[in-house]
């Protein structure tokens, strides 16, 4: 847990440098806890309890290879600086899940041991992805789709557990969605569609 806050930490300082280099230091980290939370979290302790999880650690560890290829060895990622409102939309979606979210835990009746925590939890390392991938000026579409598939299902988990903070999740994922078509319009860089 330490490590993964460590990790926070440095990815935010990599945004704040901007640069290829800091992008390919920022995606390796990321790759990194997307790893770990296919492996320590759904292969070891979910697949327990959920006969999928271990399709959903399959889909963390391709989404490891993809920001590994992308951000790490392609250097696609490359920050700039935040200054429109879009880029600050984005950081702070990042923000939020890398801060704000562990203490929904705490907000909802759960005692703090079961925050949930970036790169140790999938709901907020999804969450802080989408949003490190809106800072870059463009970035591949389907770096997408395993992020925010994972927000639609974890919302539908926690509705069906009758969670308070159900909504949460899908609800950053749609913030999301509407943030990358915002960039995506046509005359501002953006999504890149190859």
């Amino acid at each position: 847990q330490l490590l993964a806050g460590a990790i926070g930490v440095a990815i935010l300082i990599c945004v704040a440098r901007g640069g290829a280099a800091s992008g390919r230091v920022a995606a390796a980290m990321l790759a990194a806890c997307w790893l770990w939370v296919g492996w320590a979290f759904h292969a070891e302790r979910y697949a327990a309890i959920n006969l999928a999880a271990n399709y959903f650690a399959l889909g963390f560890g391709i989404e490891a290879l993809l920001l590994l290829w992308v951000g790490a060895v392609r250097g696609r990622l490359a920050f700039m600086p935040v200054r429109s409102g879009l880029d600050r939309a984005a950081l702070g979606l990042l923000l939020f899940a890398l801060l704000a979210y562990p203490l929904l835990a705490v907000a909802s009746g759960r005692p703090w041991r079961q925050m949930e925590l970036f790169g140790v939890a999938p709901d907020p390392t999804a969450l802080a992805t989408l949003g490190l991938l809106l800072l870059p000026a463009s970035v591949p579409w389907w770096l997408l789709p395993i992020p925010l598939l994972w927000c639609a299902i974890s919302g539908a988990t926690l509705w069906t557990m009758q969670a308070p903070d159900a909504w949460v999740g899908p609800l950053a994922a749609v913030l999301a969605l509407l943030l990358f078509a915002i960039k995506e319009k046509p005359g501002r860089p953006g999504v890149v569609r190859s």
